[in-house]
């Protein structure tokens, strides 16, 4: 698989992270128990795979999304993708929590698919980080948090929504720009989740 396609399918999986605010509004503790169970399955089955014995489905698709740096090692981004969603739904309010998990979701996602498409200018000492996939995490997280708080109905009146949504973007880029690899999956959704709880709750 080459590399565009592999991240494709690697990022579609973080995309899909972004319907879990809607359905926590629904079932959160469901939720979050199959978030755990689904933690601890995949773990399980990592240690598994590591020690040549497969689980059906579940070692393809780790396999099929890993990358070049993940062969042959046990692979962190979905422990560390479920670990951040999670600490951000334990810490914020409901709304935060779920800009912080739009984040990474949009910003994380498709920057990352943005610069293997279009990256041609890389950012200095950012581990091969691209123009491109930035300014795309930018404007994902800025429409995602704005989106986020426009239809909320538990916003107090008199927020300034354009500029919440321009500080957490902005922060978000640069959260997105530093060479944390998997730890990005952690950093974002808790560091912009409470970015936002700290502008709409604490003033």
């Amino acid at each position: 698989m080459n590399n565009i396609a592999k991240e494709t399918f690697r990022k579609s999986i973080h995309l899909c992270s972004a319907l879990l605010p809607f359905m926590m509004t629904k079932a959160r503790v469901q939720v979050v128990v199959f978030l755990i169970f689904i933690l601890a399955f995949y773990c399980a089955s990592e240690f598994l795979r590591l020690s040549g014995r497969d689980v059906f489905l579940v070692s393809m698709i780790t396999r099929t999304a890993a990358r070049k740096r993940d062969e042959n090692k046990f692979v962190l981004g979905p422990v560390t993708l479920v670990v951040g969603i999670l600490t951000a739904t334990f810490l914020w309010y409901p709304v935060p929590a779920a800009i912080g998990i739009y984040a990474l979701a949009f910003g994380d996602g498709l920057a990352s698919l943005s610069g293997k498409l279009f990256g041609k200018v890389k950012i200095p000492l950012t581990d091969g980080k691209t123009v491109a996939g930035s300014l795309t995490c930018f404007a994902a997280i800025f429409i995602s948090t704005y989106l986020a708080l426009y239809f909320s109905t538990e916003m107090r009146y008199g927020i300034n929504i354009t500029y919440i949504s321009l500080l957490i973007a902005s922060v978000g880029m640069l959260i997105e720009v530093l060479p944390l690899k998997d730890l990005d999956n952690i950093v974002i959704p808790v560091v912009l989740g409470g970015l936002a709880q700290l502008q709409l709750f604490a003033m």
